[in-house]
């Protein structure tokens, strides 16, 4: 159901992303969602899984969205980015070739959209993705500082926050995380309905 060529194309990507990653920003930047559901991608790519693809496309479709918006809108206003998400994107102490990596964030939703469309979206893939993404943020926690704040679970945006312990806010995010994965999972669950009729998914 997913050609060969788009398997190796995606292949050849992650052969050159998880090294140039890990050099510049250590095996911790992977925790980063979009990275965990880039590499689940080309896992339900090759496996031709449609639970791991509706998991990792539950995982980041809302903020993906979010970060293409941000970086149109720094475009658009050739200034600073309005949500600040892709502020780094025009960091001159990252290399240029790193930040042209960072370039997927623009077609990562899409793709995994169209893994689901392909294979078929799994209904029971939130009830299983929510304890795994739950687990992630509190590995970024344990394992990246305030400064890295990985997923952000030590602030908002860049910063780490001072409103409440840092416990405390772990506990927002991954609440607020848990209830994100669920209305994403409504949300194509209604869009995928509302298609049917012209090509129907294979929907468990």
């Amino acid at each position: 159901m997913i050609p060969l060529w788009f398997k190796l194309a995606y292949l050849a990507f992650i052969v050159v992303l998880v090294p140039v990653y890990s050099v510049e920003h250590g095996l911790v930047n992977f925790l980063w969602l979009s990275n965990v559901a880039l590499l689940g991608g080309l896992l339900a790519a090759w496996l031709e899984s449609a639970r791991v693809a509706s998991m990792v496309l539950l995982a980041v479709l809302l903020p993906e969205l979010g970060w293409i918006v941000d970086f149109l809108g720094s475009l658009l206003l050739l200034g600073p980015t309005p949500l600040g998400v892709v502020d780094y994107m025009y960091n001159p102490e990252i290399a240029l070739f790193v930040r042209l990596l960072s370039l997927y964030h623009l077609l990562l939703p899409f793709v995994l959209l169209w893994l689901v469309w392909r294979l078929g979206y799994d209904r029971a893939a939130w009830k299983l993705w929510i304890p795994i993404g739950l687990s992630i943020l509190l590995l970024s926690f344990l394992f990246s500082s305030p400064e890295r704040n990985v997923n952000w679970v030590w602030g908002p945006g860049g910063e780490p926050q001072e409103w409440m312990s840092p416990h405390a806010w772990l506990m927002v995010v991954m609440v607020f995380c848990a209830v994100l994965w669920w209305a994403t999972h409504v949300l194509v669950g209604h869009v995928l309905r509302r298609v049917a009729d012209r090509a129907p998914p294979r929907v468990r």
